[in-house]
Parts: C-alpha cells; sequence; structure tokens
C-alpha cells in the first residue's frame, strides 16, 4: 500500500483565542487533486498554509500531524523545510504581487528559486526559468523572463507564479485562491493549465477555493470547510450533484448561475414615458496625449430607467470601470453626452453639478479604500448627511443608526472601526453610507467579487430590496457573468472600450449574438464536472485550432 502525498490528522491552529482550524483530517494521493472549499474564516487559507509550515514563527499554535511528500512538517527543522517548500511542495498564492519582487525580473526570480534547490549555473538557472514560463504559456518566453511583474498582465502574472512552483519539479502545488481576482477567460485558462500539469507531470493539487464552480472545473475530490471544521468530504460529482450535509446543500445554494433566469420582479419601474433616468449617448473617454493617448471608453451610448438594473460585463481593461464613473461624473466624459434626468450633466462645471452629487452615488470593489481606517463606521456614514447640511448631531446620529439596521447591520458598532468587521459587513457600511445621500442612481462597481458565495448572495438580496423599496436605479458593473445574470434586467457587453452586445439579460443570456459573448460564457465555470471537462477539451481543441 502505498503512502498517501499529503497526511493530515486532527490539525489544530489557534490564532490567539481564536481557533482557526479544529481536528482537521484528510489524505491526498499522488497526482490526485483535492479541493478545498467554504466560505472566508472556515479555515482552508490556514489549513493550506500548514502543508509547508508557514505558521511558523507567526504566533500561531499548531497542533496534530501534517505530513507532505515524507516530510513531518511539525517536526521538521528550518533546512529540512527549506527543503520541502520549492523542491517538494510549492504555494501558488492569490495575489502574485504579494508574492514577486516588483525590482527584479521574473525570469531571475524563477531563477532563483532553482537555484537554491539545485546547485547550476546562473545559465542554466535561467534557462531553467524561460523552459518554465514557456510551459505554463507565456509567450515569447526568453523575451519576457527579462520583464519585471507590472509589464505582466494579471493572468500573466498568476502564470509566472505557476512557472515558479514548477520550477523544481514538485510533487505537490498547494494553490490557494489562484483565479479569484481574474476574468472569466483568463481563470479557465489557469483551471486548464493546471489540470494539463497534473496530467502531464502526475503531481498532486491541492486548491484552495470560496468558488464552488472553480472546484468542479480542477478537482477530483471536494473537501468542504466549515469554522475550522471538515464537514463533508467525497468525489466532486457526488458532493456537488447530491450533497448530504445542510451547510454543503446551502453553499451550493448560494452559487449564481448563468443557465438560471432572474426570479422576480425586482421593483417598481417609472414609465418609460417618463425618460429615462440617465442617457448616455456616444460617450468617449481618453486617457494621455499625443502618441501615449488611450481611449478607455469609446462611443458608448445607454439608458438607465429608475428601478431597473443595467448589467455591464467585460474583462479587465474592457473600460466598464471607466464607464461607471464617468456615469456619476468622477471622471469628465472626453466627448458625448450625458443627461440625468432630462439635464446635460456632461458638461457641466464642478460648481454647477453640485446639487446632482447626492443622487449619483457608487459602491466600491473594495469599502476599505472608501473607509477611514482612522474613524468610527458612524462616522463615516454621516459623512454624506453633514455634508447635505444637517448639523443636529442627534438626528445625524439616529439617522444613521437606522441606515446600520437597514442594511442587516447592529446599530450599537457605530462607534467600531471598519478592521472590526468582515469583508461583507464592510460592503454592507459603504451601501449604508451611499444611501444616506438618498441617492437616485447608484453604480456598483464590482462589489461583490471579493466575497464568498454565501455573502454575495446576501448583498445582492440586500441591493434588490433596497430597489424594491427605494425604486433606486442601479449599474451593476462586474466580470462574473452568473453574478450580472441574477442582478440585472438589461446586459451591455463591453470589449475594448465599445459594448459589442446589449439586451434584456434572458436575451443576451439564452441567444447571444456576438462571438465575444458567447466566449464569455464558454468560460463560466460549470458546476457539473463530466460538463466541465466536456467544456475544457473544445478550449482545448479550439486553442489547437
Amino acid at each position: 500500500m502505498t503512502t498517501p502525498l499529503v497526511q493530515v490528522e486532527d490539525l489544530t491552529i489557534d490564532f490567539g483565542t481564536v481557533r482557526a482550524v479544529d481536528r482537521l483530517s484528510f489524505t491526498l494521493e499522488a497526482g490526485a487533486a483535492l479541493g478545498v472549499v467554504g466560505e472566508s474564516g472556515s479555515g482552508k487559507s490556514a489549513s493550506a498554509s500548514a502543508l509547508l509550515g508557514l505558521h511558523r514563527g507567526t504566533g500561531a499554535r499548531v497542533t496534530g500531524t501534517v505530513r507532505v511528500a515524507g516530510t513531518d512538517v511539525g517536526a521538521a527543522d528550518d533546512a529540512e523545510l527549506r527543503r520541502l517548500r520549492g523542491a517538494k511542495a510549492a504555494m501558488v498564492f492569490q495575489d502574485p504581487l504579494s508574492s514577486l519582487d516588483p525590482y527584479y525580473t521574473v525570469g531571475d526570480q524563477i531563477a532563483e528559486v532553482y537555484r537554491v534547490h539545485n546547485s547550476v549555473s546562473r545559465r542554466a538557472a535561467r534557462a531553467r526559468a524561460v523552459e518554465v514560463l514557456d510551459r505554463v504559456g507565456i509567450p515569447d518566453a526568453a523575451r519576457r523572463a527579462r520583464s519585471r511583474p507590472h509589464e505582466f498582465s494579471g493572468g500573466m502574472r498568476q502564470r509566472a507564479l505557476i512557472a515558479m512552483a514548477l520550477a523544481c519539479e514538485p510533487r505537490l502545488i498547494v494553490a490557494d485562491e489562484p483565479t479569484t481576482a481574474l476574468d472569466v477567460t483568463v481563470q479557465a485558462q489557469i483551471l486548464d493549465l493546471l489540470h494539463d500539469l497534473r496530467r502531464e507531470t502526475g503531481m498532486g493539487l491541492l486548491l484552495v477555493t470560496h468558488d464552488v464552480g472553480v472546484a468542479a472545473e480542477s478537482v477530483d475530490d471536494v473537501l468542504v470547510m466549515q469554522h475550522g471544521r471538515a464537514v463533508e468530504r467525497g468525489p466532486v460529482a457526488e458532493v456537488l450533484g447530491a450533497p448530504r450535509q445542510p451547510y454543503t446543500r446551502e453553499l451550493l445554494a448560494s452559487v449564481p448561475r448563468v443557465d438560471e433566469k432572474r426570479a422576480g420582479v425586482p421593483g417598481p419601474r417609472t414609465a418609460t414615458e417618463a425618460g429615462p433616468l440617465i442617457e448616455a449617448v456616444g460617450l468617449r473617454r481618453e486617457f494621455g496625449r499625443g502618441a501615449g493617448r488611450v481611449t478607455a471608453v469609446d462611443g458608448v451610448s445607454l439608458t438607465v430607467h429608475a428601478g431597473e438594473t443595467l448589467g455591464i460585463v467585460g474583462e479587465s481593461g474592457s473600460g466598464k470601470t471607466t464607464l461607471g464613473r464617468m456615469l456619476v461624473r468622477l471622471i469628465d466624459p472626453t466627448a458625448g453626452r450625458l443627461r440625468y434626468g432630462g439635464t446635460d450633466i456632461g458638461s457641466l462645471p464642478e460648481r454647477e453639478l453640485r446639487p446632482f452629487r447626492r443622487e449619483l452615488q457608487m459602491v466600491f470593489q473594495d469599502p476599505v479604500a472608501s473607509l477611514n481606517p482612522r474613524r468610527s463606521i458612524g462616522e463615516s456614514v454621516a459623512d454624506p448627511l453633514r455634508a447635505a447640511g444637517e448639523t443636529d448631531e442627534a438626528r445625524i446620529r439616529d439617522r444613521v443608526r437606522e441606515l446600520l439596521e437597514r442594511v442587516g447591520l447592529d446599530a450599537g458598532r457605530y462607534e467600531r472601526h471598519p478592521h472590526e468587521f468582515s469583508g461583507g459587513q464592510r460592503q454592507r457600511i459603504g451601501i449604508a453610507r451611499v444611501l444616506a445621500a438618498e441617492p437616485k442612481l447608484i453604480v456598483c462597481d464590482e462589489p461583490v467579487s471579493a466575497l464568498d458565495v454565501t455573502t454575495q448572495a446576501q448583498v445582492i438580496s440586500l441591493l434588490a430590496e433596497l430597489q424594491r423599496e427605494l425604486g433606486i436605479g442601479l449599474v451593476f458593473i462586474a466580470h462574473d457573468l452568473a453574478v450580472v445574470r441574477q442582478v440585472s434586467d438589461r446586459v451591455a457587453v463591453m470589449r475594448q472600450g465599445r459594448i459589442v452586445e446589449q439586451g434584456v439579460a434572458d436575451d443576451v443570456y439564452g441567444s447571444p449574438r456576438d462571438p465575444y459573448t458567447r466566449q464569455l460564457l464558454a468560460a463560466v465555470p460549470a458546476l457539473d464536472p463530466v460538463r466541465a471537462a466536456a467544456r475544457r477539451a473544445a478550449r482545448r481543441e479550439l486553442a489547437a485550432a
């Protein structure tokens, strides 16, 4: 009987008084792939880090047994751990920029990892770096090896991290949320790459993800975690097709699907005879000057009515965020017209635009960036009230408490600071702050992209509820097509600054006309492993054609 590549027995990890992992046990055979799924705080990333002994020296208390490729991680000395990391097991993190040194070329960084574990010359190490960069699909690898990380796109940086992990031919790759920040087409490429590498090299894969669809695309078995414990484990088709545990069923029920129509009527509609709430005609935005000028948005026309949600989808660099910022006049259009309530606001100077500011609001992807860490969340939510001229502190405080409760937060946490809240709670705080201005139009820019599926579902449900009650017009910007389908009445698909397809959501998703829309839909992860394998094969044939 062969020894498993990974053996974890009664792993327990405590951070002070917080138990992150509680008596977790599992095995992973050589060449197999295990997906560890769960919400934020479930302990999945802490468990993955323990496989490489990354908690050592952090103050975390780790007990239990972890064996990886024959190494007892807990008992290993520092020299043994260094030999394990990179040579036998390697880790690919969610954010490649945090793992790559901005001052050194990508090739030199991979070569350095190779030289740590192999007695070879610099020339041989650089040649190895080019070899693995080529293997992970970096075009013109010899030239791009001399590039620095900022010269790579997000997908290319993630490929570079995988190349670094492959340099020493490890027996195990631990991938912690490797596709979370990527577009669906790039995500599909990375998942296909990991699948092909595992098939060709026989390496084992432990994939940590909050996206159940990503797990369905990539692994043989699934381990579902909640509150630091394993609640269900089994073949991916069984766990996703017929989950036994209530938590697993709840997790799957929260996953948005591109093949499901939006349920129910979102809210009150303003009669179209009254005209659109906001209308863009030939909107254009350029950045830079002369030869370096870049057109981010090129001739976009659209409308949004009160009580309606327009979803805008597209890959990174498609211009969707720039468009969203123009709609609320955070960015001035270079050309075109922008009408709000019949008034042309596209060219208004700031002084004349001020009366419209409260009614045009934006919810950002990262609420931390828009909340002052030194101020209480209550004071941040109160800012729009004070900006509107409210001076009665008692009325301000009562209104803020009302808004916090309205978005599902405890009003008693008024004096708490942003770092004391979870990601989903911080997004609710951002929504409360926007609501304080009593807006008529809200542009939501990737508001749930960093959240796990159950928290995503809660925030989306909150936005829909607010829209029903208040008749707000919503523009929902996202690269996740399944999320956009769940929330939108109409959808606009953007590519390279232009809208390539626009229409009723059911029509765009059910019968896409533009090849780019079809390409995006084909890249969305499927929850059915059999269907996922068929689509992977189809993508491979298309790439080879």
